[in-house]
Parts: structure tokens; C-alpha cells; sequence
């Protein structure tokens, strides 16, 4: 690539410095806005935001200032980003539904579990930190931190903060960057406490053992856990997974009413879900919801069953399946590490990491104090030589011109020393004094002594840490709110098993009308129908299945029962519901359970054995089923039941009885021949039977009955001809079966 020269500027391609320019990007929202650290647990705003408090004044114990004037404080002294962005990461911090151990104590509206994006605008809101917030600060200004200039250079601020206990675990956070994110879930302090102790008494100690002291995440809802125990501890060792959350609910008579709602679920949104359902006659078992939460109930939402004879355990299963009553969270525990590098952590390496940082810390405020009291017991020393001397040391006072080097060089101490004599008032050279500060003296050397002890042994500085985690525990620590159980995998209840099972009656017209009419005892010929349409087909079945539909094309359509209009009315045209090629006519309905077999053929003589469900299609355009020779026809599909053989008339007059053994079972199709017919012949008539019944040919007003040998001889096999029938009855068209 051509690169561009001029004076005092530098020669780079490109593509190099685009590269560089996204890297640097990118390494900046990494670091300094996406990733949490793992000493403190906080990404910088967060950090800047509490730091900032502080300063301010805006401890637990004082009284809350308004919002703004923190946010001003942090983007001019620290964070120099958007001001809408900065509000957002406080107001997360200050509410007790999406943080486990809230840092910031609010005032006002500061959102609501239903719609944590509700709060008031900065200027409305108050806020001060909260206790916990001590955990962080306590230690601030004792030497336990390093500090770094601001944006601008005008003044301090710390890199981290001096976490007493692993904040990382406790709050968690999410996140995104510059290709990595993270997720990072809330655990319970007094479960924490126990772990990280435990792995300071023993650094060997496995992921397993560890987690028996944390078992999974705890939120700040009292929602389920019910995710296994082998997915939750694949999370702590790997620090990915993901796990899963589900409502708590009680049942009162033919009310679910559920009190609890997984993380960062709305129960405006679960009510949403539900009443959508319901809309679509999907929860046909629900004849209400409602949300009854309120200050005394945060979370009441009510679930009305249709009856008290509906299994409310299924029809929860059926919601867990379908809405967020059971939701799902993603693990991604990337961090900042104490090497400065983004990375994965498990829970072992997390506390591992987090107690070496703890040690340099705690090590790091034992040797600020010590140097504070060896300053002290520094100048403790010369004041009592001072007060052995007194006399003498009012002369030189009185007598000198500048009596700190005659003090320095009289009683052999420093500057430092005489500086503190000569600060002295009158009120303090009382005998009492004196012995105020040998006994000073003696507290403050027995107190440097325990703090070189800890600072030279290690066991002695691992049981201070500890002695102080089992403080913070005891202080800030709470039972954990979400409980770990084992729970059935949910499952949707197919919506057919939902629906009323009403006998129902499937009416459809030579126009292609269709209606439901209600019971089976419906006189489905003498239903009114439309000026010059006139009944078709009818099918009997239940409310809860579906009705299939033939067209004379040969493709099968079908249609949910419960969808169909009601036969009060003239019905609705098949052709506003599904969508038949133009010019396609309707041939029947059909209602079956789906394993029924049924007999599909062409009244040219080919035909094959199947089941229902066959029939079954979701497209409006239907699909193939039996597949017509030129001239052919479409014949009435008829369940065999418990048929043994078809009879089947030709036009040629011949009557064949065939074993419906014979004949194949197929998808969709064809078919096999079924009869053996002649140029211009063709099948005038079909019915299934059993041996033992009779057989009425019908040709005009003559009847032939057929049974025992009489009916066996018409017996063929599959292809056959068949027998000519008597002489008078080879014009017959019908056969009908006698029960």
C-alpha cells in the first residue's frame, strides 16, 4: 500500500495504523470499561462512582445529597464519559433487586423489580453509600493501594479499591467488549467466606470441595435453582456454563399463585406471555390471570384455572416450557486478573488469586500502621526524656535564642523530637501527662510488636485474614435466598391436550363450506345451507382434534376443530382458511386419531392402506397424498377399523372382495391396483367389510343380499377381475354393508 510522506509526520500504511488504532480501542473498553477487576470487583465507573461518595462525604451514617451532584463529581474529577451512562451504573448499584449486596443507599424512585428502568431523573434522586460499601473503603488511605492520576492530571484516584472480602463473586457483574463479554453471577457472602477461608487453610483444596462451600450462585430473588449439580460444578471449575431459574409458586382450590420470579424477570412480561396464550386459545385451561403485588406482596401474580379438576402442576410445567417463569443465565466469569490480563477464572482460581491480593493488602496496611506507630513511639521517646529534664528543658527554652539544635544536641535527640518538645503546651507538663505517655508508650510497643509477629510469620498474617473474613461474614452476611433444588424438566402440553374433548360434528357443503356443530345426534343431511349449496360430507369427533379435508385433486388439508365456526351459522368457505389450487372442488372430511389406518383409492382401480396422520400438514396449500391417473377420480377415505376385506363394484358390473392384507401400506401415493378394470371402467362403489356380514348390492330398486358362500365366491386376489354378478344386478351401483 502507498504510504502518504510529508514533513514531520510519520510514514504508516493504512491497514497498520487502522490495526493499531483498533487495537488500542479495543484494549481500552477491555480494561478501562467492560471487565471487572478481580481485586475490588468493579469495572472503573463503578469504582469512580464510590470513590467519588466517599469523598463527598456520603457515608451510610450521614445524610444522602442529591444524585446529580455524584454524577458531577465523577465525570469532572474522574470519568470524563457520558452522563446518562454514569447515572445507569449508580442506580444498578443501588437497587436491591438487581444487586446481590447493594453499595449505594437510595432515595426516591429508583426503578422497580417489574421495570428496573423506571427510576426518577438524577435531579429527583438522593443517594448516599450503604454499609456494605465498608468492605470496600474501610482500608482506603492506609497505604493498601496503588493510586494513578486522573484524566487530566489534577488529582488522585485509586486503581482499586481494598476489597476486605471477594466482591468479584458477591455482586457479580455483565458486560460486553471488544470480542470477549462477560458474565459473572452473584453468590452469597457467608458461603463465600466459608470458601475462601478453607482455600487459605488448605491452597490444594479441590474444585469439588470448594464447591460444597459454594454451591452455585445465589441471586437476589428467592427463586429456584434447578440446575444439576454436575452443570453447576462444570461452572465452577471452568467458569462457563450456564444455569437455569424457575418461579415459586403455591396452589389455593383452582388458583397458582406464584411469589417468586426468576433474576430479572417482569411480572408484567410474565402476565404478557400468558394473556397472549390465552388470546391465541393456547391455555384453554387458564380462564384468567392477574397481578396482585403490591408493597406488602412485591411479587403476587394470580393464575385462575378453568375448574378444580385441572392438574395445576402440568399446566405450571406447560408455562415453564413456554415463559420466562423458567428463564436461563449465561456463566462467562471473564475478569481482569491480578496479572493485569483478561481471563476465564474458575471459582478456585478467583479466590486464589484474590487471597494472594489479600495478603499483599492486608501486609501492606500492617506496615502503614507500624510505620505510624514507630513514628509515634519516636517522638513519645524524646517528650519523656523532655519530662525527666523538664527544668532543664524550660531554660533552654527561656535562655536560647533557638533552642531546637541546644535541645537536639543537649539530650541527644533529633529534629524530629525537638520539634515535638518545643510544640508542647504548658497544660500537658502535668505529672499526670507523663504517665499518660508511658502507658501510651507501652500500648503502642506491644501493638508494634503483634504487627512485626504478623508481618514476619505467615500463619499469623493467614489467621488475621481470616479472623477478619469471619467478622465481615458474621457483620454483612445473610442465608442464602435462592434455594438449590432438583426439579422435572419442564415440558409444554401439547396444545390438542388443552382443548375440551366435546363431541363435536364436522359438516362440510358441495360449495365448500365448513361448520362444527356441537354432539354427535346432528341430522347432518338436513342442515340449512346456503341458496343452491346442498350437504357434501359430514365426520364425527372431539373439539381437541382435527378434522382432515380431501380435495378432488387428491391433497389433504387439515384443520384444528376448535378453529372451525359454529353450525348455528352457515359456516365460513374452506378457501378463506387454506388455499386449493384454482378450480379445486372438496371431497370429504375426515376425523381420526392418528393411528388410525384408513383405505385411500381412485375409482380407477388403485388404492393403498395407511394411517391418519398422513393426512396431517400445517401448509394452507395442503399437500400430496393420492396421486391420480389421467380420468381418474378421488374415492371417500374409510377407516378400516376392524375390516378384514374391501368389496369393490366396477361399472362392468363384476363385485371383487379382496383381503386388505394384500394391500400395501404406504405415505402417501398411488397405489397399488386394486381390480382389474377394462378401457372406460371404473369403480362405482367401495366398502370395507367382515366375512360374517351381508353385503346389499343396490342397482335401482332391487336389492341383492350377499353373505356366507354366496358372498365368499366373489373372493379374489388383489388385481382380479372379479365375478359377474347376476343377471339384473350388473347394472348396480352401491353396495351397503348390513349390521
Amino acid at each position: 500500500m502507498t504510504s502518504l510522506a510529508h514533513h514531520a509526520t510519520e510514514n504508516r500504511s493504512v491497514a497498520e495504523f487502522t490495526e493499531q488504532a483498533y487495537l488500542n480501542y479495543a484494549m481500552y473498553v477491555i480494561m478501562d470499561r467492560a471487565l471487572p477487576h478481580i481485586s475490588d470487583g468493579l469495572k472503573p465507573v463503578q469504582r469512580r462512582i464510590v470513590y467519588a461518595m466517599s469523598e463527598l462525604g456520603l457515608k451510610w451514617t450521614s445524610k444522602p445529597k442529591k444524585s446529580a451532584r455524584t454524577v458531577g463529581d465523577v465525570l469532572g474529577k474522574y470519568h470524563p464519559h457520558g452522563d446518562s451512562a454514569c447515572y445507569e451504573a449508580m442506580v444498578l448499584m443501588a437497587q436491591p433487586f438487581s444487586y446481590r449486596y447493594p453499595f449505594i443507599e437510595g432515595q426516591g424512585n429508583w426503578g422497580s423489580p417489574d421495570d428496573p428502568k423506571s427510576f426518577a431523573a438524577m435531579r429527583y434522586t438522593e443517594a448516599k453509600l450503604s454499609q456494605y460499601s465498608e468492605l470496600l473503603l474501610s482500608e482506603l488511605g492506609q497505604g493498601t493501594c496503588e493510586w494513578q492520576d486522573n484524566f487530566d492530571g489534577s488529582m488522585k484516584e485509586p486503581v482499586n479499591l481494598p476489597a476486605r472480602v471477594p466482591n468479584i463473586l458477591l455482586n457479580g457483574t455483565t458486560g460486553i467488549a471488544v470480542g470477549m463479554a462477560t458474565d459473572i453471577p452473584p453468590h452469597n457472602l457467608r458461603e463465600v467466606v466459608k470458601g475462601t477461608i478453607a482455600l487459605i487453610r488448605n491452597p490444594n483444596l479441590t474444585d469439588e470441595k470448594i464447591a460444597d462451600y459454594i454451591p452455585a450462585p445465589d441471586l437476589p430473588t428467592k427463586a429456584e435453582i434447578i440446575t444439576p449439580p454436575a452443570e453447576l460444578l462444570k461452572i465452577q471449575t471452568t467458569g462457563r456454563g450456564s444455569y437455569r431459574m424457575r418461579a415459586v409458586y403455591t396452589i389455593d382450590k383452582n388458583e397458582i399463585i406464584i411469589t417468586e420470579l426468576p433474576y430479572q424477570v417482569s411480572g408484567s412480561k410474565i402476565i404478557t406471555q400468558i394473556a397472549d396464550q390465552m388470546q391465541a386459545k393456547k391455555l384453554p385451561l387458564v380462564s384468567d390471570v392477574r397481578d396482585e403485588s403490591d408493597h406488602a406482596n412485591p411479587t403476587r401474580l394470580v393464575i385462575v384455572l378453568r375448574s378444580n379438576r385441572i392438574d395445576a402442576e402440568s399446566v405450571m410445567s406447560h408455562l415453564f416450557a413456554t415463559t420466562d417463569l423458567e428463564s436461563s443465565y449465561r456463566v462467562n466469569m471473564n475478569m481482569i486478573g491480578a496479572d493485569g490480563r483478561p481471563q476465564v477464572k474458575s471459582i478456585r482460581r478467583i479466590l486464589l488469586e484474590w487471597i494472594e491480593i489479600r495478603k499483599t493488602t492486608v501486609t501492606r496496611r500492617l506496615q502503614y500502621h507500624l510505620n505510624k506507630i514507630e513514628k509515634r513511639l519516636h517522638i513519645l521517646g524524646g517528650l519523656i526524656i523532655a519530662y525527666l529534664n523538664i527544668d532543664e528543658v524550660i531554660q533552654i527554652i527561656r535562655e536560647e535564642d533557638q533552642p531546637k539544635p541546644v535541645l537536639m544536641q543537649r539530650f541527644n535527640i533529633d529534629e524530629i523530637q525537638a520539634e515535638a518538645i518545643l510544640e508542647l503546651k504548658l497544660r500537658h507538663l502535668a505529672k499526670l501527662e507523663e504517665m499518660e505517655m508511658r502507658r501510651e508508650q507501652e500500648e503502642l510497643e506491644a501493638k508494634a510488636a503483634v504487627i512485626r509477629e504478623q508481618l514476619a510469620n505467615p500463619e499469623s498474617l493467614k489467621s488475621l485474614i481470616i479472623s477478619e473474613l469471619k467478622d465481615d461474614a458474621k457483620k454483612f452476611g445473610d442465608d442464602r435466598r435462592s434455594p438449590i433444588v432438583q426439579r422435572a424438566e419442564a415440558a409444554a402440553i401439547n396444545e390438542t391436550e388443552m382443548l375440551p374433548a366435546d363431541p363435536v360434528t364436522v359438516v362440510l357443503s358441495e360449495a365448500g363450506w365448513i361448520r362444527c356443530a356441537k354432539g354427535h345426534e346432528v341430522d347432518a343431511e338436513n342442515l340449512n345451507f346456503r341458496a343452491g349449496d346442498q350437504y357434501l360430507s359430514h365426520a364425527q369427533g372431539k373439539s381437541n382434534q382435527r378434522v382432515y379435508v380431501l380435495d378432488d385433486t387428491g391433497r389433504s388439508y387439515a384443520l384444528a376443530i376448535n378453529t372451525l365456526p359454529s353450525a348455528r351459522g352457515l359456516g365460513e368457505p374452506l378457501s378463506s382458511k387454506l388455499s386449493p389450487g384454482s378450480g379445486v372442488g372438496f371431497k370429504q372430511v375426515l376425523v381420526a386419531e392418528d393411528e388410525t389406518e384408513i383405505l385411500a383409492a381412485s375409482n380407477k382401480g388403485y388404492g393403498f392402506k395407511t394411517q391418519a396422520k398422513q393426512l396431517d400438514t400445517s401448509a394452507k396449500a395442503g399437500k400430496a397424498f393420492l396421486n391420480l391417473s389421467e380420468g381418474a377420480e378421488v374415492m371417500n377415505l374409510q377407516p378400516l377399523e376392524d375390516a378384514t376385506h374391501v368389496a369393490l363394484l366396477s361399472s362392468a358390473g363384476r363385485l371383487l372382495i379382496v383381503d386388505l392384507a394384500e394391500l400395501p401400506v404406504l405415505n402417501k401415493g398411488k397405489g397399488n391396483k386394486l381390480i382389474q378394470l377394462e378401457d372406460g371402467d371404473q369403480i362405482l362403489s367401495m366398502t370395507l367389510l367382515k366375512l360374517d356380514e351381508i353385503i346389499q348390492v343396490l342397482a335401482g330398486q332391487q336389492q341383492l343380499k350377499l353373505k356366507g358362500d354366496d358372498l365368499r365366491k366373489y373372493i379374489g386376489k388383489r388385481g382380479a377381475k372379479g365375478q359377474l354378478l347376476p343377471r339384473g344386478y350388473q347394472k348396480a351401483n352401491k353396495l351397503l354393508i348390513q349390521r
